[in-house]
């Protein structure tokens, strides 16, 4: 199913008056559907595996802005670090320490987002509401100069009931108002990550700044 060029120009049209950015999710889709999407106007992608990421940024070679967006294992950092727009998915202190130390070695700053555990479901990754603010006042966090904590990121219930979804939208919300006022650099702690092809509206209207939309524009996935 190639890339979804109505269902594109409409969502980027619903997130004006939002002023979100739209983060096209292309995990297990061919570099075609990618090129389709570059030619529409999009620019950043999210992929979820390391090893399908070092594979697409060698067909792009820096024209493409990506997001890791999925579990993230410590000793892969190295081989994204040196190209990733963003990280979305960090989920331990050990992961944001191994991140820092492959910047240094690069000479990078790279951009991050903690992942919160906002679900229901046990299976989903991410700090708790008490863990990241802890983490923003950890004294080793000023050491970690080659990485910049721009936000945060969480991915709701897997469920109908949008009562549900608001709820746990709305309590990321307000942890993201809250750790910007502890952050270390409060201007540049930005980004709320939320909301996808199933509930971004309704995440768009808790205050995402970012959502990652995969199957309504590349279709479902095989």
């Amino acid at each position: 199913m190639a890339f979804q060029i109505a269902e594109y120009h409409s969502i980027k049209k619903e997130l004006e008056s939002y002023q979100a950015q739209l983060i096209a999710v292309s995990k297990k889709k061919p570099i075609e559907d990618i090129l389709e999407a570059i030619d529409t106007g999009q620019k950043n992608f999210g992929e979820n595996y390391v090893q399908e990421l070092v594979e697409k940024e060698s067909h792009f070679k820096g024209n493409v802005n990506w997001h890791f967006i999925g579990h993230l294992q410590s000793n892969k950092v190295k081989m994204i670090a040196p190209f990733v727009t963003l990280i979305q998915g960090v989920d331990s202190f050990k992961l944001l320490q191994e991140i820092n130390k492959e910047g240094k070695k690069i000479d990078k700053v790279i951009d991050c987002l903690l992942q919160v555990h906002i679900a229901q479901e046990e299976t989903k990754f991410g700090f708790s509401e008490e863990e990241v603010e802890s983490l923003l006042l950890f004294p080793e966090l000023v050491e970690m100069e080659n990485i910049k904590i721009k936000g945060l990121m969480g991915m709701a219930s897997f469920s109908s009931d949008t009562s549900l979804l608001k709820k746990e939208f709305s309590s990321l919300k307000k942890l993201f108002d809250n750790s910007k006022l502890m952050s270390l650099e409060p201007d540049a702690f930005d980004t709320l990550s939320i909301g996808m092809s199933s509930d971004y509206k309704i995440a768009l209207d808790c205050g995402s700044t970012m959502i990652r939309i995969g199957s309504t524009l590349f279709g479902e996935r095989n």
